[in-house]
């Protein structure tokens, strides 16, 4: 559902310790934008770029920088407001450079081993 409302330009801010499924939720919301190549971690690269959905998809792991000005060297300005869809897990590393309207979605360990509680703000 979140794929149908994604439009070019957006930015997906996602928030979450190690192994709660930053990754996974941007395959499904990739799948739902029709990308057809698999969707895995970015964290050597900094970013990915998938450009066979129906808006081009830029994944960003920032886990290795230590600010947004890092991230700023690396060129993502451009992609930031660009005609795709940046999601950019470990963001809060970055918030300082990310768009006013970007969407944070907060994902957390719930009490069950496979329970996750997910907060979104916009």
């Amino acid at each position: 559902m979140i794929a149908n409302d994604i439009e070019a330009g957006d930015v997906i801010a996602l928030l979450g310790d190690l192994g709660t499924g930053k990754t996974a939720l941007t395959g499904y919301i990739a799948e739902g934008l029709g990308v057809k190549e698999n969707v895995s971690s970015p964290t050597f690269t900094i970013v990915k770029e998938y450009k066979s959905g129906r808006l081009p998809l830029y994944h960003y792991d920032v886990y290795r920088l230590s600010n947004g000005d890092e991230l700023l060297d690396t060129g993502a300005e451009d992609y930031l407001s660009g005609e795709g869809v940046c999601i950019i897990e470990w963001a809060d590393i970055v918030a300082d450079v990310l768009p006013e309207e970007s969407v944070i979605i907060k994902i957390e360990y719930g009490e069950k081993e496979d329970e996750r509680i997910v907060t979104i703000e916009q």
